[in-house]
């Protein structure tokens, strides 16, 4: 099994590879577009979610990231609050199996969520797929490594890890080009009366209906009969692909997210994750609360 470009993964029969490749060409009949913030821990714990609703249907659909503008607006009397902010993260690392590391307010506190929401639009300037990378890597630093992620320092560094134009996107993070695409995000979340994050709306490309929006962290089946209905029909979930072809593709994951696309729980997906430690295909990377694994190349 191979990922290809539609999103979805692969089989090796050459009849279905040229199925495939023709549905590359066509345009997916839905759009998602998944309204977040960079330090919201509730939208951090949505990834394992798009993950697997990628592997098993995203041949159907394409996502959009929208920035809400939520937290980048809080204001300096919030962000004097750490012990706050801190158990509100940690509470949410305890509930979703992702770690989010609440030390962060404490031993390094971010004072200009505003820059870090034009970085990711800056890395979006260089490509959808460029942004979404980028994103993904800022939400690592901050939940897991405690990084000030709204430091240029930091913000290159990631722009560094996800392979950007580093000169570019060093023009492009002060640019009008930047701040412009955020207020774009800002508009279509209050056009779309997105008022608590995350929040994801379907979209028929095909149809003039308005979308179907949902709003908070739900079970994964619900995410799935929502993307019927709006497809109009009952498709089938791809067959998941082997471990390490998921591994080699995303490079980075948590044992929460293997659990929840590979339907096991997180003792099961831990002792398949050791396996392949002990093989050295991947390595056991720390942190505050559960496990996240690093791919050898």
């Amino acid at each position: 099994m191979n990922w290809n470009s539609a999103g979805s993964w692969q089989p090796q029969d050459r009849n279905q590879i040229a199925q495939y490749h023709f549905i590359d060409v066509l345009k997916k009949p839905v759009e998602i577009y998944v309204f977040v913030d960079p330090l919201c821990p509730e939208c951090w714990s949505l990834e394992p979610y798009l993950k697997k609703l990628t592997v098993e249907y995203g041949r159907f659909f394409t996502i959009r990231p929208v920035l809400s503008g939520q937290l980048t607006d809080l204001h300096r009397d919030k962000f004097e609050r750490p012990k706050k902010l801190k158990d509100i993260w940690e509470k949410t690392a305890k509930r979703t199996g992702m770690s989010c590391d609440g030390d962060l307010w404490i031993e390094n506190p971010i004072y200009y969520p505003w820059l870090t929401s034009i970085a990711i639009k800056a890395a979006e300037l260089q490509g959808k797929k460029a942004g979404k990378k980028f994103l993904r890597k800022i939400q690592e630093l901050a939940f897991l490594d405690k990084q000030d992620i709204s430091s240029e320092t930091v913000l290159l560094h990631c722009a560094e890890a996800v392979h950007l134009d580093i000169e570019e996107f060093r023009n492009d993070l002060y640019s009008k080009s930047a701040k412009k695409a955020l207020q774009c995000d800002l508009k279509i979340t209050k056009e779309m009366e997105v008022e608590y994050i995350p929040t994801m709306v379907f979209f028929n490309e095909s149809e003039n209906e308005e979308g179907l929006k949902i709003s908070g962290i739900y079970p994964y089946d619900i995410y799935v009969k929502i993307l019927k209905q709006m497809l109009q029909k009952e498709p089938l979930p791809a067959k998941k692909p082997k471990l390490l072809d998921f591994l080699s593709h995303y490079e980075f994951v948590g044992t929460k997210e293997v659990a929840v696309v590979y339907d096991w729980t997180m003792d099961k997906a831990e002792k398949e994750m050791k396996k392949l430690q002990l093989r050295q295909d991947v390595e056991k990377v720390p942190v505050k609360f559960g496990s996240f694994w690093k791919y050898n190349k």
